[in-house]
């Protein structure tokens, strides 16, 4: 069965290499934005109101009802939070972590092995770059299809040596089963008891990202602000670099991960499911002057044939449907012929009449 073709990017130079330049000392135009709000705090230490809530997986597992509310609270006043003890091997996360390090630290002839192809939207690159003017992100990433296999690309994920290839087979493999756990858990936590007839058998992506030292990183975004498209993010810090940002209460706060922990966070797919019960939350990630930023995303969403909209158990008179029906497939191809702005396509698939207010 041959790969579905959801969008593509502009190919555009790498990062990295710019970034290794010895006599790099100002910013090339391109990337230079002049949009960049302040942070509101470093570290969120100061004030405990700022803390991004800690989910125990196990206490989730076990029922229990008190941990079940936090999840449910950090999704509807958060829309992140950082998992602990959620299964997944530390050997594994450890090797996963070598590995990737290991990728981008590759010479570019053989990085270019994996370029994103001039119709593609996967590969190494960037993604969502429509014109030859826009600004451009302070990263480099490498996005891949993971599941369903058939929808990998053939020149990607197979051609990747082992042990690479093998660590993320069996990373890609464990963060599916602890989204779909996750997914779960939160079908009891809006009271419909399941989501899986909703997303079949899933679609999983994942984006490495490399964010290189720059010399004026006030001057640039590593990854624009925008709400992840997908239903469920599950983020891995590979270093200890920060660097993740999200928008609270109308200002940036710096997350600072959990030793152990994956920051996850509630993707737009999943605000339309609840129907709004649970956000997606802006979020961005910026860069240093003096030290590199590596980080893993796993994506889980709705198989391509299904379709989404507000879950029928959370309408009817009084709570209308605030988005719209539409199939997993077009949703993509929409979202992929767009550049990164904020909340912006989800916004486009909110019902115009609905008396809900575009955040």
């Amino acid at each position: 069965m041959e790969a579905t073709v959801l969008g593509k990017s502009i190919i555009v130079p790498s990062v990295q290499e710019l970034a290794k330049g010895s006599k790099l000392v100002t910013v090339p135009d391109r990337y230079i934005r002049d949009d960049v709000d302040a942070l509101i705090s470093s570290t969120g230490d100061d004030n405990n109101d700022l803390q991004v809530p800690i989910i125990d997986m196990e206490g989730l597992l076990s029922g229990d009802g008190v941990e079940l509310m936090k999840l449910h609270l950090a999704c509807q006043d958060w829309g992140f939070f950082q998992l602990i003890n959620h299964g997944v091997k530390l050997s594994l996360v450890e090797k996963l972590k070598i590995e990737i390090q290991e990728f981008f630290n590759l010479s570019i002839e053989e990085k270019k092995k994996f370029w994103q192809g001039p119709n593609e939207i996967e590969g190494y690159g960037q993604a969502f770059v429509l014109s030859e003017d826009q600004k451009l992100d302070w990263a480099d990433m490498f996005f891949l299809t993971t599941f369903p296999k058939h929808e990998r690309r053939p020149h990607l994920f197979p051609n990747l040596h082992p042990p690479f290839s093998d660590a993320l087979e069996d990373f890609s493999d464990e963060t599916r089963k602890l989204g779909i756990k996750i997914l779960e858990c939160l079908g009891k936590t809006l009271g419909i008891g399941s989501l899986r007839e909703v997303f079949g058998e899933g679609q999983q992506m994942m984006r490495m990202n490399y964010y290189p030292p720059c010399p004026e990183p006030h001057t640039v975004v590593g990854l624009t602000a925008h709400s992840d498209a997908v239903a469920l993010t599950i983020l891995l810090q590979l270093n200890d670099m920060d660097g993740l940002q999200i928008m609270k209460d109308g200002e940036w706060f710096l997350v600072k991960p959990v030793p152990n922990a994956f920051v996850v966070n509630v993707g737009d797919i999943l605000e339309i499911l609840s129907n709004g019960t649970y956000k997606s939350v802006l979020h961005r990630a910026m860069v240093n002057v003096s030290k590199e930023r590596l980080s893993i995303g796993s994506f889980y969403s709705p198989s391509l044939t299904n379709e989404i909209g507000p879950m029928t158990e959370l309408t009817g008179p009084g709570t209308p449907g605030k988005f719209r029906r539409i199939t997993m497939a077009d949703y993509w191809k929409g979202f992929f012929t767009r550049t990164l702005d904020g909340k912006s396509y989800l916004d486009a698939m909110r019902i115009q009449d609905s008396d809900e207010a575009s955040v």
